[in-house]
């Protein structure tokens, strides 16, 4: 007896071709001269595993696989780690400058009651230099103090007595009259503090801001 195994998905050899076809023959009641009758009945046909190489390419196509979803993870993780660490140092620049604006509006409140303080102090006279500190304390703002100051040193040179003898206009912003000043104070004659509320309200209202007020006295000269 022979027995007949086929290994996977292989193609036989010619002489198992020759050996099947005799086995058909056999069983089919025809002879072949020259083939010897073989009995078919221990014929067996197995089917093998996956050949040794089919499963390497297997296992390494895995590998693969895995390798490229660990570094998609790996860049995943690194962009979020950045992404962090961006919003962290973004967020520490806003509250460092919220801080600094708090600290900045917090210094300009203090002197602003400073000068209104100074202002409700009456004196016989003040110096430049004291007139200009209750305005930079009045109006708090660097800029739109500087906008300030450049007007009143234009229009009376920070002489709060000063009086147009052409026009009538008086005091540090030159008001036309200069008794327009009476509705910050009635010692508006005297006190620059009362001038310079009435000024800073007149710029606001009239052109926005102080800056704004000196924008259009550089145009025209006058405000």
């Amino acid at each position: 007896m022979s027995r007949i195994s086929v290994r996977g998905f292989a193609v036989a050899s010619a002489t198992a071709v020759t050996t099947v076809g005799a086995v058909v023959g056999v069983a089919s009641g025809s002879e072949q001269p020259g083939l010897q009758p073989v009995a078919a009945t221990d014929a067996t046909t197995v089917l093998a595993d996956i050949p040794a190489g089919q499963q390497v390419q297997q296992a390494s196509l895995t590998q693969q696989v895995q390798a490229q979803t660990d570094a998609a993870d790996a860049t995943a993780r690194k962009a979020a780690e950045e992404s962090a660490r961006k919003q962290a140092a973004k967020d520490a620049a806003a509250r460092k400058e919220a801080e600094k604006k708090a600290e900045e509006k917090r210094k300009q409140e203090a002197a602003s009651r400073a000068a209104e303080r100074a202002a409700l102090v009456v004196k016989a006279s003040y110096t430049t230099a004291e007139v200009q500190a209750m305005a930079q304390g009045i109006i708090g703002d660097e800029t739109q103090f500087q906008c300030f100051s450049n007007i009143v040193t234009r229009e009376s040179g920070w002489n709060y007595t000063a009086t147009n003898s052409s026009s009538g206009a008086y005091g540090l912003v030159q008001a036309l009259p200069g008794s327009k000043m009476a509705s910050a104070g009635a010692d508006w004659r005297t006190n620059p503090g009362t001038q310079i509320k009435w000024g800073l309200n007149y710029m606001n209202s009239r052109y926005g801001s102080p800056c704004g007020a000196w924008s259009f006295w550089q145009n025209n000269n006058w405000y």
